[in-house]
């Protein structure tokens, strides 16, 4: 723990008193430096709710006491090739929060108003701070998967379970992969409605139709292609995965499955404007005073949380 100066807010940005922050596998992939051109000293967190507290100059898009959130893409320059084609996730400058601009593990943080999201008041910030980064992901990863039916999910953690309870609602089947003996995780998926669960080295007893991989093991792309049937696709949704080991190109010729990886901010608009319904789809956080802070980066790293973990200064 540290004291700084309270942030200030400069032109087209708000400065926000942080109510909560979610913990993210990403943190830990920040913390470890396994991320390129990483700021440091760094605030790390990404998945940030609290209210404006101070309003920069030429802002007219917040006002005092409006609760927002805050989710991984933090700034974009505007002027790239992406930005103008409707495609900012892939912006050339772009500034991401907890990573190469100060994050959420505070009480304040400061963030350009356009990537400060209006959330309403429906839902706790506890329960809602996930949805800013594992809710968002998975959201977009189920609409990658296409209309899926029988859905694999690798890694069981934060937007996994997020993920399993939003596939159910839809009417999805979830398979649920962990790492191999976590009888608890397994436990876990079961009691959100998985249909099935097993190690990430099994094959589902009959072929999916799509698999999201959350779990950032290089290794598991192939896994997940032999899991899949033929056309199924596998979505590669973490920001950082370990290399992708080769694989017989017999895996995708005369089958035509696919993989990709996805990120976008497009998804953040869509789907916080919706946000009033989300926070059902949260299981109950697990809420930690900011101060445990590294013990909490520590029991992620054993697999010791079930759940999402979020801190509250």
């Amino acid at each position: 723990m540290t004291d700084l100066p309270d942030p200030v807010p400069e032109h087209g940005q708000v400065r926000v008193k942080i109510g909560a922050c979610g913990v993210c596998r990403t943190d830990l992939h920040v913390l470890d430096g396994e991320l390129p051109h990483i700021k440091y000293p760094i605030v790390l967190g990404h998945e940030i709710v609290g209210r404006v507290d101070v309003v920069g100059p030429g802002v007219s898009n917040h006002h005092l006491g409006e609760r927002v959130g805050i989710p991984w893409l933090g700034h974009t320059c505007g002027e790239c090739f992406y930005c103008r084609n409707e495609m900012e996730n892939l912006c050339d400058r772009p500034l991401f929060t907890g990573y190469t601009r100060d994050g959420g593990f505070a009480t304040h943080t400061v963030v350009d108003a356009d990537f400060a999201f209006p959330l309403g008041e429906v839902g706790s910030d506890e329960a809602v701070a996930p949805l800013l980064c594992a809710g968002l992901i998975g959201w977009r990863s189920l609409t990658m998967s296409g209309d899926a039916k029988r859905l694999g999910i690798y890694g069981f953690g934060a937007a996994g379970h997020i993920v399993a309870q939003v596939a159910k609602w839809q009417g999805r089947s979830v398979y649920a992969f962990t790492r191999g003996g976590d009888m608890v995780a397994q436990a876990f998926a079961r009691e959100l409605g998985a249909v099935w669960t097993g190690s990430s080295e099994e094959l589902p007893p009959e072929p999916l139709d799509a698999a999201i991989l959350y779990a950032p093991v290089g290794s598991l792309v192939p896994a997940a292609l032999c899991a899949v049937r033929k056309g199924g696709r596998v979505v590669c949704a973490g920001i950082h995965m370990s290399d992708i080991p080769s694989f017989p190109y017999s895996l995708l010729w005369e089958s035509d499955r696919s993989f990709r990886s996805q990120t976008s901010r497009g998804m953040t608009v869509s789907s916080l404007s919706g946000s009033p319904s989300k926070p059902k789809f949260v299981h109950t956080p697990l809420p930690f005073p900011l101060e445990r802070a590294n013990d909490v980066l520590a029991m992620l790293r054993r697999g010791d949380l079930v759940g999402a973990a979020v801190l509250t200064p």
